[in-house]
């Protein structure tokens, strides 16, 4: 099933892959990329992410300001090491109007495909986590789609474009009363952060705004830390940058999905002599799920104390009961 007509050769990657870096864009106009797992939408016209309704940050920035991308450049999983880098700019719709059926379908869903990272719960511990697993969705409808062979980009990029008047759904409307601000303090230095990120997390992301306006995430094959962020070296068929405000993302996960690390820096790009220089502004708080699976575990304990208390919240400025956490067979 392929109704929008996206480059066959792609298909594989949108269905496969386990993560995918997601863009959005701030009211400042910078991006704020973070990695999240990516679905193909039920009727195969969207590519499909979703948020924590206890963290709705990202989903919120894609409400005001629909322009969004995606990054598919993790080779990280059974058989992915063959396929093509992705980058695709669209139009994010956000679906909060239905937590009961956005929080059954991540169920479904997750259960599929990251079956790791739950295998061995009793669902009775499962059903207590509905602070993680109550969920906003974010559907992009793909306007522009560039793909290379790898994460090199050391060829020019194939193109792909959405027919003339493609456009994308409304999101819901927004709920009313402030968001939760943030709920995990930054580290106190980027640079620790940098060193350690380098050291250990083996992909780099790099996301600027585009020339048509869209986040634009680029993966890169290098970075060297300098004294004010990063100098990073991008593939001869990357698309030429210009200066502006960026965001670095610096990840990593097994490749039987039980955890992740994330690690992100926000500041701003220029071109120089080749590279792109990346000046670091600050570090900002991650979402990592690292080790083994009690560490995982004990670590999805944490967060819950603090996300839990932010669930009925959100429920109800949606004027929505909270909702349950229900297994397919249920």
């Amino acid at each position: 099933m392929n109704p929008a007509g996206w480059p066959h050769e792609l298909l594989d990657v949108f269905e496969r892959s386990l993560t995918v870096e997601f863009a959005t864009l701030t009211r400042a106009g910078a991006p704020v990329t973070v990695p999240t797992t990516p679905y193909v939408g039920a009727d195969g016209s969207t590519l499909d992410v979703s948020t924590g309704l206890t963290y709705p940050g990202k989903a919120e920035r894609a409400r005001r300001d629909p322009r969004v991308a995606l990054l598919f450049a993790d080779p990280i999983g059974k058989d992915l090491t063959a396929l093509p880098v992705v980058v695709v700019q669209g139009l994010a719709t956000v679906r909060d109007s239905d937590l009961q059926g956005n929080t059954d379908r991540y169920v479904r869903l997750n259960s599929t495909k990251l079956p790791e990272a739950t295998k061995g719960q009793p669902k009775a511990a499962l059903r207590r986590m509905v602070w993680y697993y109550a969920r906003i969705w974010v559907e992009i409808t793909p306007l522009h789609i560039r793909w290379w062979p790898d994460r090199d980009l050391s060829e020019p990029a194939q193109e792909w474009n959405a027919p003339e008047g493609t456009a994308a759904p409304l999101s819901d409307p927004a709920p009313p009363g402030a968001r939760p601000g943030a709920w995990i303090a930054p580290p106190p230095s980027w640079r620790t952060v940098a060193e350690d990120a380098l050291a250990r997390l083996p992909l780099c992301d790099l996301t600027v705004v585009g020339a048509n306006g869209f986040p634009l995430c680029l993966p890169a094959a290098g970075a060297e830390l300098v004294d004010d962020g990063l100098r990073l070296r991008l593939g001869a068929g990357a698309p030429a940058l210009a200066a502006g405000p960026a965001c670095l993302t610096m990840h990593a996960h097994p490749e039987l999905f039980t955890g992740q690390e994330n690690r992100t820096l926000v500041g701003s790009v220029s071109p120089e002599n080749g590279h792109a220089h990346f000046r670091v502004e600050r570090a900002l708080g991650d979402w990592s799920l690292a080790g083994n699976k009690l560490q995982v575990a004990v670590g999805f304990l944490s967060k819950g104390r603090v996300l839990r208390r932010r669930l009925r919240a959100e429920a109800t400025r949606r004027a929505q009961p909270v909702p349950r956490v229900r297994f397919p067979s249920e």
